[in-house]
């Protein structure tokens, strides 16, 4: 059963479902999927196309080329970390006047710092200076820093009385750490802009110490889908407010799928599935209708020596222990032996010196599944504890999974 999160649609949203229908009945790779589909007179005919996932959307757009009287158009990726690059592409603005409409954390009073990576395409940072640029405010095209930077511009921005910062939660989390651990203050920090990851627990402590008046406004979408969903600082961090020309769907085993009907929309997004899942639920704002609360992604199962990890359970089996801020897995295949899961460990400030041991017990004593895998291999496992863990160098956004050499 599919339930969609609208039950009608008018005649604008619903003619550009029929476009885009009409769109992917002529890509040749896909043309035999929807053929026998009924024209769209309802979000209940909805039900019956097919869920698009991201190789068939690289092949529509790969056949459905913008046209150029639509205007300048944009081409930005993401992925490209663990997996094929994807691409997207958007009109000049970057429908950007649809969500400063309905979300507006940003006013002409601001001085905000875009703190998202501006490199190699990825489309956030440029998402977001379309975005201010309906607010009036001032705006500092900073981009992502590294860890030696942050003290100095730091402190720069209290100087210079900054009242807002974005960027992922991952660039985040090490900027306001920083901040407490050099007892830097941000006494006019009100807000903090969120996009790319799911928000991180460890901001909200470091910025009581920081800047005990800022709260989180986070935006939810992909390259391919563009902004799908907003939040507020009422809203749990996990709960969103679809955009009116966003339509979500949930179906078997709760899979979001998405369908964007912006009237200026490139991309033919119709029932397309990302690999998150999540549901329908009342939100805490006090907004009335319903919003959908986000369950991170159910794709990410890797074959292991044979055995099936589901990466996420992994992940968040290990932050949960004692000292750990968070983790990731990195994976190996020396040349010299079998593939190596190294799981590396970021501590927080109440780490001991034993903690690779003690993470390294709990996984090959614990009834936790993987254990399995590791009590037969124990070569197989190495835990370390790292300063930092590694980052995109394109985005900052920290994978839970990373491929590395030797």
């Amino acid at each position: 059963m599919v339930e969609f999160f609208a039950t009608d649609l008018d005649p604008a949203r619903l003619d550009r479902a029929r476009r885009m229908l009409a769109d992917l009945r002529t890509v040749p790779a896909l043309a035999d999927r929807y053929a026998a589909l009924a024209d769209l007179d309802s979000v209940a005919d909805l039900a019956a196309v097919p869920v698009m996932r991201k190789d068939d959307l690289q092949a529509a757009l790969a056949h459905l080329r913008p046209r150029a009287a639509q205007g300048a158009t944009w081409i930005f990726q993401s992925g490209g970390s663990t997996g094929a690059p994807q691409v997207g592409h958007a009109p000049t603005g970057l429908y950007m006047r649809e969500v400063y409409e309905h979300w507006q954390p940003l006013g002409p009073d601001d001085v905000f710092v875009n703190g998202w990576s501006a490199g190699k395409m990825w489309g956030a940072h440029f998402l977001v200076n379309a975005y201010v640029d309906h607010t009036g405010c001032t705006a500092m095209n900073v981009g992502a820093l590294g860890r030696e930077e942050h003290v100095p511009w730091l402190e720069f921005f209290a100087g210079r009385g900054v009242t807002a910062i974005g960027g992922t939660p991952s660039v985040l989390a090490l900027l306001f750490a920083s901040a407490r651990d050099a007892g830097v203050k941000l006494p006019d920090l009100r807000s903090v802009l969120w996009l790319g990851e799911a928000w991180d627990a460890r901001i909200d402590d470091d910025l009581r110490a920081v800047a005990p008046d800022a709260r989180r406004w986070g935006m939810f979408g992909s390259t391919e889908t563009w902004v799908i969903a907003t939040n507020t600082p009422d809203c749990a961090a996990d709960t969103w407010h679809p955009l009116p020309s966003q339509l979500i769907a949930v179906g078997e085993d709760e899979m979001l799928d998405f369908t964007s009907l912006h009237p200026q929309g490139l991309n033919p997004v119709l029932r397309y599935r990302t690999g998150d899942a999540g549901r329908f639920v009342e939100c805490g704002c006090g907004r009335p209708g319903r919003a959908v609360r986000v369950l991170g992604r159910r794709d990410g199962l890797v074959k292991f020596r044979g055995h099936l990890l589901n990466i996420a359970d992994f992940v968040d089996d290990v932050a949960a222990r004692l000292g750990v801020a968070r983790a990731q897995l990195a994976v190996r295949a020396p040349a010299d032996r079998g593939a190596v899961l190294e799981v590396l460990v970021l501590p927080d400030r109440d780490a001991g010196p034993d903690l690779a041991d003690q993470v390294r017990r709990h996984l090959l004593g614990s009834g936790f599944g993987p254990s399995i895998v590791f009590q037969r291999n124990p070569d197989a496992l190495e835990v370390t504890v790292v300063d930092a863990l590694i980052a995109n160098p394109r985005t900052g956004k920290v994978g839970n999974l990373v491929h590395r050499d030797g």
